[in-house]
């Protein structure tokens, strides 16, 4: 019985000690790096506005205002014409004034996994600052130390334990994964293909 809590228990604990020193929610606090990896998830759950949507578009927005990066990786899932993550944060994002050409768009950020290792083998990105919230940042900085990529991470607002109970829980699980993907079975991105690298020495063209 302690053993099994303890398996359960123990990668949230490694995950969490490794990185915490690297995730922060105050601007003042990051280094200024080439791009912010704003991870992606849908807009609304159900008829309602997702929280977790609204407050990472917050911080992504706030991030590139305060001239901590120069562009902005929107990457997450794109299977259908109906459900396309990365579009609806730039949507959202040039609403609020920031420029398309600031903005490149990762289509096959599947898993937060997919989303990192593609930022730096196929955008070529040689430092990032993540966005999400807290919880979730800590799982893909751990991702990105391993892979050997340069990372911080920005933490979005929190969305109220009313509403992220159950996901805080399946995160329990998500950092098991995590260690079974990468020291396991070595799992690899669904989708790699050609590289386009970011144009952070170019006047701006919007990759997409």
């Amino acid at each position: 019985m302690a053993g099994g809590l303890l398996a359960l228990i123990l990668p949230s604990v490694i995950v969490w000690a490794s990185t915490t020193s690297r995730s922060s929610k105050e601007l003042s606090k990051l280094p200024t790096n080439d791009v912010a990896l704003v991870l992606g998830t849908t807009p609304k759950v159900g008829n309602r506005a997702n929280n977790y949507f609204t407050y990472r578009i917050d911080a992504a927005e706030k991030l590139y205002k305060a001239g901590k990066v120069k562009y902005l990786l929107l990457s997450g899932a794109n299977p259908s014409l109906y459900y396309n993550e990365p579009q609806k944060m730039k949507e959202a994002l040039v609403s609020r004034g920031v420029p398309t050409e600031k903005i490149i768009l990762d289509y096959a950020g599947l898993r937060t996994l997919d989303s990192v290792i593609r930022a730096k083998e196929i955008f070529g990105a040689n430092n990032v600052t993540i966005v999400s919230q807290a919880f979730h940042n800590h799982r893909a900085l751990y991702i990105a130390n391993h892979i050997g990529l340069d990372a911080n991470a920005y933490n979005a607002q929190d969305v109220s334990l009313q509403y992220s109970l159950r996901i805080k829980a399946r995160e329990i699980l998500a950092r098991i994964r995590v260690m079974l993907d990468l020291y396991i079975t070595n799992t690899q991105p669904k989708f790699l293909g050609e590289k386009q690298i970011l144009p952070l020495d170019a006047p701006s063209s919007s990759l997409e």
